[in-house]
């Protein structure tokens, strides 16, 4: 495989989706699709009804047919779920996930990376979160079975991630570290999947992804080259002007006068010890023109990886109701984005664009009821009784300390895993006194946000992701 000069970022809960990566992917360049609670998309886009029965199209392709049933039967509602009906909740990720999670994370991985590959011959990624360790075998498994052909990693350090790999391929048992807090050596973190256990019929023939882990230093690179259990096929060099979760500053933490995290000398990434490393390299982060695609080569990069400019255009998943606003402000002028440090549970700084509506409000964020019914951002701890517990800093204040939390950790923390699902169609519906209440938005974009004008053409609102590719090849009319 030739190296892509452009990457399309994998981004957020189902806005790197399906169709964006079909359409970059055909263009021949990279198209990624987000692998971030793709269970839980699925399974809300069943429940919506399945209008232009994609899913079901591709349901009928994976090739273990008794699951691929048990999951339309479980979650498919032919015609849609009313408005004010709530979403059928999935199981919480864990440990020890159940059967049925575990299923509907490998189909749905297949689901999103088969759709993406389907009539065309380019390249499809799949895009995983490492700090969000609960469901990374399983859905591995899934995309591979669909055949992706790069597996992209950032949020973490995944050394084992290409042992994984290598096993899946022979469709082998595997093992990933949970981190869990307060954990012992001698206690039992392990996340376990057999591929056997979920077998029905024949295996098929698996080819092996390349890997391509996101670092926001050298000394990431360097660790991953060296101590990764597996081939590591290059890397993912991201500025903190990118979008969602960002790498912490280097050093002591301070924020600048309106309270965002301050980078420095420190977190700029020496690209002359990343050509040493023999790897190709991509530079994410405010890249969205031809010339830094340009400036990219020139310092040795294969390319460029863009997420920004593709989140918003007519192929991702942002709801169109969202991406017109945002589009709107855009053009307005009044869109900002502000590096939160408290906002994600997982303590990694996380953006936030200043849409109107949505959590970035303090008044709309205040209004909302702290629930945590989905759960992938959980922090497992060990308690007394050495079993592992979970907790989360966005749940109920009361909770989260009763699970041994500290209260002060809750300030400012916001549900991603609701909010994201809310960005692209999927928000859940919940009942109460006064009647439904509809969780709301959390759009995250990188620092590039403001620029993303420059894709639309005179007297147009909307823009094709073949409208960022000719502009970052400069071949656009």
């Amino acid at each position: 495989m030739s190296d892509p000069q452009i990457i399309q970022g994998g981004m957020g809960v189902g806005v790197s989706s399906w169709k964006l990566a079909r359409a970059v992917s055909k263009l021949g360049q990279l198209g990624v699709v987000s692998g971030t609670a793709l269970d839980i998309v699925l399974a809300r886009r069943l429940q919506d009804g399945d209008p232009d029965g994609h899913m079901r199209r591709a349901l009928d392709a994976f090739p273990f047919r008794g699951m691929a049933e048990r999951i339309k039967e479980r979650y498919f509602i032919p015609g849609g779920r009313a408005a004010a009906q709530p979403y059928r909740p999935t199981p919480m990720p864990s440990q020890h996930s159940p059967r049925e999670l575990v299923e509907l994370c490998i189909v749905a991985n297949f689901v999103e990376v088969w759709l993406a590959r389907e009539g065309h011959d380019g390249l499809v990624g799949v895009n995983f979160l490492e700090k969000i360790q609960f469901p990374h075998l399983p859905s591995l498994y899934g995309a591979m079975l669909a055949g992706v052909a790069y597996v992209l990693m950032g949020a973490g350090i995944p050394l084992k991630i290409p042992g994984v790999i290598d096993l899946f391929v022979n469709h082998e048992a595997a093992t990933y570290n949970l981190t869990v807090t307060g954990a012992k050596e001698t206690d039992d973190t392990l996340l376990r999947f057999d591929p056997r256990d979920y077998r029905e019929g024949e295996h098929p023939a698996l080819l092996r992804p390349r890997f391509i882990p996101i670092v926001s230093s050298y000394t990431l690179a360097l660790t991953l080259m060296r101590r990764a259990n597996g081939r590591v096929d290059g890397f993912i060099v991201e500025a903190p002007t990118a979008g969602g979760h960002n790498a912490p500053p280097r050093g002591k933490l301070q924020l600048s006068a309106i309270g965002e995290p301050v980078y420095g000398e420190r977190d700029v990434v020496d690209l002359a010890k990343m050509r040493e490393l023999g790897a190709p390299f991509w530079l994410a982060g405010g890249r969205g023109t031809a010339d830094s695609l340009v400036d990219a080569r020139a310092s040795g990069a294969a390319g460029i990886q863009v997420g920004t400019a593709f989140a918003f255009c007519d192929e991702s998943g942002v709801d169109p109701v969202i991406k017109a606003r945002v589009l709107g402000e855009v053009a307005a002028g009044t869109i900002t984005v502000f590096t939160d440090p408290v906002a994600s549970p997982t303590g990694f700084p996380f953006k936030v664009a200043s849409v109107e509506g949505s959590l970035f409000s303090f008044e709309t964020y205040s209004e909302r009821t702290r629930v945590c019914d989905i759960g992938y951002l959980r922090e497992p701890f060990m308690k007394d009784d050495a079993t592992i517990g979970y907790r989360c800093s966005s749940e109920p204040v009361d909770i989260y300390v009763a699970k041994g939390g500290a209260a002060e950790l809750t300030a400012g923390r916001k549900c991603l895993c609701n909010g994201l699902l809310a960005n692209v169609g999927h928000p859940q519906v919940r009942k109460n006194g006064t009647g439904p209440t509809v969780e709301k938005a959390l759009v995250t974009s990188g620092d590039d946000l403001i620029n993303v004008g420059r894709y639309l053409r005179p007297g147009e609102t909307r823009y094709s992701a073949g409208d960022v590719i000719a502009s970052l090849l400069g071949t656009r009319a």
